[in-house]
């Protein structure tokens, strides 16, 4: 079992289902990832709890979510190489983002060309 899977696959059903909100694990990763789609404006906003000493966030959805998945295997991508995964993962330019786990941190394809970074990729969303 993958928690950052299932917390991605969680976000996904409740989004096609209409839920206000979704309740998933907590870890450094979700979190980041999490920052990025609110930054964006596909989640409205998160709340860190502890739920029997166990860490949860509660995620509020702003319905803007058509599609997100988990990109298996996570992908190397150089600088030059963005352009093939965005064809792959998203429908049409300037649609959706790739999430991608950098040196400096996790951003978005857009973010990580930026400022010439390659990484992996964990995620896509439109």
């Amino acid at each position: 079992m993958n928690v950052f899977d299932n917390a991605i696959n969680a976000i996904k059903v409740n989004e096609m289902v209409g839920k206000d909100e979704c309740i998933i694990p907590s870890t450094k990763l979700i979190k980041a990832v999490l920052e990025v789609l609110k930054a964006n404006k596909y989640i409205a906003d998160y709340e860190e709890f502890k739920e029997n000493k166990i860490p949860k966030i509660r995620v509020k959805l702003a319905k803007a979510i058509n599609n997100i998945g988990v990109i298996k295997p996570r992908f190397p991508v150089g600088i030059d190489e963005f352009n093939k995964y965005e064809t792959r993962y998203i429908p049409s330019k300037d649609f959706g983002i790739l999430i991608v786990s950098t040196s400096k941190g996790i951003m978005t394809n857009k973010e990580a060309k930026e400022k010439h970074l390659g990484g992996r990729l964990l995620a896509y969303v439109y």
